[in-house]
């Protein structure tokens, strides 16, 4: 039996003027917004103090009503639960910080981190060596450096920046050390090939200092003593001096 339910499966459906009507949001437009909106997400995370949409949209060069709305759609994403930060309105402007419903529990948290990595400079050239050298005895350190340094070994080993690497074979067989894990993650390395080369450490002490270091300034000479005039006596003393020239 034959039927014109559109809901029978197997007969196809005509589609409603309505439908017809509604043509899908093209996938460009869609990419442009999302690149968009993460590019915001980037420039509200990176800027100290809230900017309006105005701001950003001005120095975009976009309209500024499509990025209000990017805008809200950003507050409206970070508000869900999951995140642990929040993009919000302040002072007319917009601004990331962290939810205030977690302010206990990061302060608990900051409370227990390690005091930041301080090395002296005798640490800082003893490491840089082992970074550059290793595997690396003691003796060959303290031959680069110049002076002795088995205090400083024991610190760098303290804080897990080295660790020992086996023996070479020589005679007295001394320990070799290397650098480890905890190095790199301090140092924000990926890996050794990524320490900078003495050509890059060249080119940044130029940098530092200037292509020509101005030269020392030299020492004013010093201005010749003036003759000191001979000052003429007051009356009284030269009728005294006349006197003692007439008693002897």
């Amino acid at each position: 039996m034959e039927t014109n339910d559109p809901t029978v499966p197997g007969e196809p459906r005509e589609a409603t003027p309505e439908q017809l009507s509604i043509e899908p949001e093209p996938q460009a437009a869609v990419a442009a917004d999302d690149q968009l909106l993460a590019i915001l997400e980037a420039i509200v995370y990176v800027t100290d103090e809230p900017l309006t949409a105005e701001q950003i949209a001005d120095a975009l060069g976009e309209p500024r009503a499509r990025i209000a709305a990017l805008l809200e759609k950003l507050v409206s994403d970070y508000s869900l639960p999951h995140h642990g930060l929040t993009v919000r309105e302040v002072a007319s402007g917009y601004k990331m910080s962290t939810k205030a419903e977690h302010h206990d529990a990061i302060r608990a948290f900051v409370k227990k981190l390690q005091p930041p990595l301080k090395l002296s400079l005798a640490s800082l050239e003893t490491l840089a060596v082992i970074a550059y050298k290793q595997p690396v005895t003691a003796p060959e350190v303290m031959e680069i450096r110049g002076v002795q340094g088995a205090g400083v070994l024991k610190t760098l080993l303290d804080r897990k920046l080295i660790t020992t690497a086996g023996r070479k074979n020589v005679i007295g067989r001394p320990i070799l050390y290397k650098t480890t894990r905890e190095f790199m993650v301090q140092f924000g390395l990926k890996d050794l090939s990524e320490l900078p080369t003495l050509k890059e450490f060249e080119e940044l002490r130029r940098l530092a200092l200037g292509d020509e270091e101005a030269p020392a300034p030299q020492p004013e000479a010093a201005p010749a003593e003036a003759e000191t005039p001979e000052v003429p006596p007051e009356p009284e003393e030269a009728d005294d001096a006349a006197e003692r020239q007439e008693g002897e």
